[in-house]
This record gives structure tokens, sequence and C-alpha cells, in this order.
């Protein structure tokens, strides 16, 4: 059975990516997750505040008031300095692939840390721009022109595959992904599940709390992934949501190249990467598919005989599936 894939232009063992999380960032657990399976790693964002603030640059305009709310360089478990330590390290521990993980808003001159975490060796790195624009003077194009910026300033100081981690949030996704597509960017990873504040109101303070994922959430990327699957040539990475290995053959249907877990892993522990894959052998075995590639993009909008009819069929099937019990 052969469960091989591309992602970046990266050949793969199989298709489960372990995304990052505080555990890709230790040592010890990327050796796991290579033992178990895992057929690649990110590493945890690096954010352009933390890469400022160690080097001492003004950063970006406007920015002085955000790094005020960004604790000291100690506070980080990892620093810039001490993160290209780890991929070093890690580099010459494991032989899968290290994918670094940068989250910038900006075309300035963070973007050299890419260089060194290409020259620490890493495979690749994944851009995970975070941006609200809240600026109700900011229009659409200013906003699409920016992501497009900080991929341009990436792709010029390094030479390895560059995926963008985007949000589901565009106005029109698939138009935003061709652009950046034509920019440079190799792949895409869908989507950026972003860690939105609670008000505590005992405290009246804001509350900032992680909710692991679950197979609920993956509805969105699915629709995406189906939708673009054989539409772009970069590479499609599913994240959000994968719990079993239902979820991780699900994206793999509609067209993903590589599936991404997180939650998975916090929740159940590092081996339950071996669950996953054992779960998709099984799967394939069970419907007599000799490989990945066989699979692989089957529900996806471009197989069905109407295509165009794809999303608004599915959005009335779901409606008039709806019981109303009195």
């Amino acid at each position: 059975m052969d469960l091989t894939t591309a992602y970046l232009g990266l050949t793969l063992q199989n298709p489960i990516v372990a995304s990052a999380s505080p555990m890709t960032l230790d040592l010890g657990c990327i050796r796991r997750i290579e033992d178990v399976g895992g057929a690649a790693v990110v590493l945890p964002s690096l954010f352009e505040e933390q890469i400022e603030q160690q080097t001492g640059n003004a950063g970006p305009a406007g920015a002085a008031e955000a790094f005020s709310y960004m604790p000291s360089a100690a506070d980080y478990r990892a620093g810039p300095h001490e993160y290209l330590e780890i991929l070093r390290k890690a580099r010459d521990a494991v032989t899968i692939p290290l994918i670094a993980s940068l989250n910038g808003i900006t075309g300035a001159g963070w973007t050299r840390h890419a260089r060194l975490a290409q020259e620490a060796g890493a495979s690749a790195i994944e851009l995970n721009v975070f941006f609200i624009p809240a600026d109700p003077t900011m229009t659409a194009q200013e906003v699409e022109a920016r992501y497009v910026e900080v991929l341009h300033a990436v792709k010029a100081a390094v030479s390895i595959p560059v995926s963008m981690k985007l949000s589901p949030y565009f106005s029109a996704p698939a138009h935003m992904i061709r652009v950046l597509e034509r920019a440079g960017a190799d792949g895409f990873v869908l989507f950026n599940r972003f860690y939105q504040p609670d008000i505590d109101l005992g405290t009246l303070r804001l509350r900032h709390t992680v909710r692991l994922s679950t197979p609920d959430e993956i509805r969105l990327p699915l629709l995406w992934i189906g939708a673009l699957s054989g539409q772009v040539t970069s590479s499609l990475a599913a994240s959000t949501g994968v719990d079993s290995s239902a979820e991780v053959i699900k994206y793999l249907l509609a067209g993903a190249d590589v599936v991404m877990t997180t939650s998975a892993l916090l929740r159940h522990g590092i081996g339950h990467l071996n669950m996953l894959l054992a779960g998709l052998r099984e799967w394939l075995k069970g419907n007599d598919i000799a490989s990945l590639s066989d699979m692989r993009g089957r529900m996806s909008q471009r197989k069905l005989k109407d295509p165009v009819a794809y999303e608004r069929a599915n959005y009335i099937k779901i409606l008039q599936s709806c019981v109303f019990h009195h």
C-alpha cells in the first residue's frame, strides 16, 4: 500500500503532518512524532513582534503600542535565537521535513529570519499571516495587498518552498488563492483557526483560553478544499478538526495533499498519530485502494457531473435535512 504524497515539492511517506503546537518545539516530542509515523513537523509560529523586539528594531509603523503587550523575550519558551537552535538540533535528530512557521503582517526586515530558518535546516516556511483589518478605512484591496507584500518579502529571502496559512474570511477566497499562487506561494493551509478572546464577567478582563478543535469544524475547510482541488496547482493542506482517521480520509477525498493535526495530539498524545495512520490504511484496504493518489480528490467539486451546482446543492440539501421536533 502506497501512502506517499507530495507537499510543497517535498515527498512525504504519508499525508499526516504534526502541525504547530507547544510539543513541536520540543526535541523529544519531534523525535517521538517521527517514531510513530508523522510525515513532517510544523514548528510553532515565531512572531514578527518577537523578532523585532529581540533585535531591537523599531518594527512596523504603529507597532510600538503592540510591543507593549508582548512579554519580554525571556518570557517566551523560545525566542528567535532559541528557535533557530531547536531547529538545528531537530534537523540533526530526525529525517522527516521540518517546516518553520513565521507570523508577520509587514514586509519589513524581520523576514530575514526566514533565511536564517532555512540555513538552520527548515525544509519549508509556513507563513501564518494573522491580520485583523479592524481599520474601517482599509479596503479589501489593501488587505489583500498586505498578504501579497508579506509573501513577496519572504520569498525574496529564501529558496525553499513557502506555504500560506490563510483564514476563510476573504470575500473571494478562491480568487485570493489564485493571486497568492501567481505571487509565488507553493501551497496553502486551510484554514487558520484564529484564537478569539472571551470576556470574564467576574473580573471584566479579556480571557484568552485555547479550545481544542472538534470534528464538527472540518466542514468549512472540507468545502473549500473540495472546491479548489484541481483548480490550483499549488499544494493544499487541510487543517482543523482532525481527531480520528475519519477526518483524515474525508480531507483526502476532498483533495487535500496532506492533513495537519494539533488538537488530536494534545488531546490523545503523540502516539495517536499511529492510530490515524492505521485507520487510513484499514479504510484503503477495505475499499480496495492501492495508493493515496487513487483516492485523493474523489469527492472534490471537479469530479461531479455538475460542478457549478456543488456549493448550492450541498447548501440546499443540508437545510432540507433539518427536522423540527414539536
